[in-house]
């Protein structure tokens, strides 16, 4: 037996399978809030991704740039903290705070050969040069500190006289990322990274 429900009932049944214009509302803004939050959590993840890649970019440049310093410093018989430049060398007197633009490393006992790391000011570069030679290489850019070595003891303090064990410590200050360099922010730019290490000779007398 065929049963058929009345026209009414069949009425309610058609309107109940279906959805309101407040339910739609409802439905469309629910999803656009979480479109919305799905898009702001990938974009503060992207430009997360573009700061750290920054940093890292920057630290990685400027271990690169370092490295050898670091083998000269440490292989070197004597190392002087000073100030100077591509032609001019001025050690810092004795009884005088160690800090200084400069280095100068020895790598034998003969003062004729030596490697030169100095601040210049005017192009705010740390470059290398050795002796003899006319030309330099930049080590690193953008360097505003002028103090950029300075020689110490075990603890940290500030030395003023040509220790044996005396540690280099050399500090970097950077105005701003250079690889690469990326907006942070509307027209700024990430404007302040620095890097300290301390360095030691391997064989002190």
């Amino acid at each position: 037996m065929k049963l058929s429900l009345p026209p009414c009932h069949r009425r309610a049944a058609s309107r109940s399978s279906g959805f309101t214009f407040t339910e739609i509302m409802i439905a469309g803004t629910l999803l656009m809030m979480i479109l919305a939050g799905m898009l702001s959590a990938h974009l503060f993840g992207m430009r997360m991704f573009e700061i750290t890649k920054a940093k890292l970019g920057a630290n990685d440049e400027a271990r690169q740039a370092i490295s050898l310093m670091m083998q000269e410093i440490r292989s070197g018989k004597l190392v002087k903290v000073g100030s100077g430049n591509l032609t001019t060398f001025t050690e810092v007197p004795v009884d005088t705070p160690q800090r200084g633009s400069a280095v100068q490393i020895y790598p034998t006992a003969s003062t004729n050969q030596f490697v030169r790391y100095f601040w210049d000011e005017e192009s705010q570069k740390l470059k290398r040069t050795t002796n003899g030679s006319s030309s330099v290489s930049i080590v690193a850019n953008s360097i505003t500190n002028n103090i950029v070595f300075s020689a110490e003891d075990a603890v940290g303090n500030v030395l003023t006289n040509n220790e044996n064990n005396r540690v280099i410590a050399l500090t970097l200050q950077f105005y701003q990322i250079q690889y690469p360099i990326i907006k942070i922010g509307p027209g700024e730019y990430y404007d302040f990274y620095q890097l300290r290490t301390k360095i030691t000779r391997r064989t002190l007398e």
